[in-house]
């Protein structure tokens, strides 16, 4: 019969012995499949390409999305409350941005995937610093990162509008959007050319 500290021994050394944020498998299934509705419809189907290069582009803003809310809850310094109203515009476009590429996506039977696993594991963003960040770091951080969304629409840009200029025009308003932000951040940092 097994003692209450065996019990606790087992316990201990089987979730020691689990990867760090182990996951169960998804329920239903093999995954992502077209429903009869699906392989009813005509149209426009993207290629694998298309669905590729807008991936990149969803993965980007909802990372983009998610550090910025990091960024606004760990902002401190000077020019704090400016600093954080504008990581919630950021925030705000990032996430409606992300849902236009996702939906475009739908739209031409392509599958989004948005699984947090996911955008680990693929965005171009490098990872936000963990705690408390000063307001002038935060800025060159959230530069950075803006600059990063705006690569990789400029990386697949092309090849998007090759196949699909709807697709394209999409593109376009996240960068419009995203190279603004970049230059309204940015600015906090620079000083008068000439000075």
């Amino acid at each position: 019969m097994a003692t209450q500290s065996d019990t606790t021994t087992k316990t201990k050394s089987s979730a020691s012995a689990s990867p760090r944020n182990a996951r169960k498998a998804a329920k239903g299934g093999a995954g992502a499949k077209l429903t009869n509705e699906q392989n009813a419809e005509s149209g426009f189907q993207a290629s694998k390409q298309l669905s590729v290069n807008l991936q990149r582009v969803l993965v980007d803003l909802l990372e983009l999305s998610l550090q910025g809310k990091q960024a606004h809850w760990n902002v401190v310094g000077r020019n704090f409350r400016d600093t954080h109203l504008q990581l919630d515009e950021i925030i705000d476009a990032a996430r409606s941005l992300s849902d236009v590429v996702a939906e475009r996506m739908r739209a031409l039977h392509a599958l989004p995937d948005g699984r947090s696993d996911t955008i680990a594991e693929t965005t171009s963003l490098p990872e936000f610093p963990h705690g408390e960040v000063d307001t002038d770091e935060v800025v060159d951080l959230i530069t950075e990162r803006l600059e990063a969304v705006v690569a990789t629409c400029r990386e697949v840009h092309d090849d998007v509008d090759d196949e699909d200029p709807t697709s394209a025009d999409i593109l376009h308003e996240v960068l419009g959007q995203m190279e603004q932000f970049a230059w309204m951040v940015s600015a906090e940092r620079r000083t008068p050319q000439g000075r």
